[in-house]
């Protein structure tokens, strides 16, 4: 069975999907012009990476009619302004955030030494703590509606989770769906205050990516985990995209798949990137902003 997560608005006409698919959605739409940001999950054969162009494809034609409203001399007059708000709100979602993760951190930490004790890998109370967190946050600035979770593996099972790379809501995304797989991040993001703690509790992977011994501890570290049944997240672009295309894949977590025989989960996220484009982290736009094509490439 196949897994697809649509984010999109809750009135954006449903995307039809094969029989083996299963959908998320998440977010609003303006005079009929939807947003979406989208997850597929899990298919064993090359017919996933068709469905998921296929759907990339839908959801491009939604920026181009953004981009086109852009061109409308009559809605241009307001852009500065709107690109004012998209400040704000990310100001406001990164306080959002923050004032959420120091509470939430103090009970992962509560929680530790029992989740040392009786579930040192998987570490499902932290990450109930983070799929909360990320929750409280993600649903005061954009919707989710989540379509297919029943085809998502169960958590007691190990597997390996693939998704495309567009922007820094994709983590808050990730964890809304409950799913207690092990990131991959950067050294330096674990010295930030709260959040690269938590990112420790939670049995986040280190790796410095121009290190090459690094990189091979990380995937030793990835097949240490899914041999005691955790599972694991890639991101296997590597990076995120700067322009919605689908870039190309690194061969990391597909060889740890292999070794370790678990089933491969692909997830494709459609929309966070307009929500909030790589290089714009200082800001999340809303609907009206992205009518008039701001923070679209």
């Amino acid at each position: 069975m196949g897994t697809l997560v649509w984010l999109r608005p809750i009135a954006a006409p449903a995307v039809p999907a094969g029989p083996s698919a299963a959908h998320v959605v998440a977010g609003g739409s303006v005079k009929g012009r939807p947003r979406r940001v989208s997850v597929a999950s899990r298919c064993p054969n090359p017919r996933v990476l068709q469905a998921g162009r296929c759907r990339w494809l839908v959801v491009r034609s939604g920026v181009t009619a953004a981009a086109a409203a852009a061109d409308d001399p009559e809605d241009s007059s307001g852009l500065s302004d709107l690109q004012v708000a998209s400040r704000i709100r990310g100001v406001f979602f990164y306080t959002v955030t923050a004032v959420a993760a120091i509470f939430l951190f103090i009970a992962m930490v509560v929680v530790h030494p029992l989740v040392l004790l009786f579930d040192r890998h998987r570490r499902r109370a932290q990450h109930y703590i983070a799929k909360i967190w990320a929750t409280l946050t993600v649903s005061m600035f954009y919707k989710l509606e989540v379509e297919g979770m029943e085809n998502l593996p169960p958590n007691s099972s190990a597997a390996v989770y693939v998704a495309n790379h567009q922007s820094f809501l994709d983590i808050y995304t990730l964890l809304t769906l409950g799913r207690c797989f092990k990131f991959i991040s950067k050294t330096s993001i674990f010295m930030l205050p709260i959040i690269g703690w938590a990112m420790y509790l939670l049995g986040v992977i280190p790796l410095r990516r121009m290190d090459s011994r690094s990189q091979l501890d990380c995937l030793k570290r990835c097949v240490d985990l899914l041999k005691r049944g955790a599972s694991v997240f890639f991101f296997p672009e590597g990076t995120r995209s700067k322009d919605g295309k689908l870039g190309i894949f690194k061969r990391g977590a597909f060889s740890v798949a292999v070794k370790t025989g678990v089933p491969v989960i692909p997830i494709t996220l459609l929309g966070t990137g307009k929500l909030m484009p790589p290089g714009m982290e200082s800001n999340l736009n809303s609907d009206t902003l992205l009518l008039h094509g701001y923070g679209v490439h």
